[in-house]
């Protein structure tokens, strides 16, 4: 089974990490920032759509949990 490249790895006191292609690229607070990390690192699209299973992989919570537990 091929991984989703980019991952948001789970909520922590800094944010959740993101990662493309294991590379780190940064943390985010919400996805609003995930989308801005992707766009620095050449990620474009028009819309993210955050459920998509082949271009995402959200750990321990999906985009709407940014608290850790």
């Amino acid at each position: 089974m091929k991984r989703a490249p980019v991952i948001v790895h789970p909520p922590s006191s800094g944010g959740r990490r993101v990662t493309l292609n294991g590379q780190d690229l940064g943390r985010a607070l919400r996805t609003g920032d995930v989308a801005a990390i992707l766009r620095r690192a050449g990620f474009c699209t028009t819309k993210f759509v955050w459920d998509d299973t082949g271009i995402f992989e959200w750990r321990d919570g999906g985009p709407d949990v940014w608290l850790m537990p």
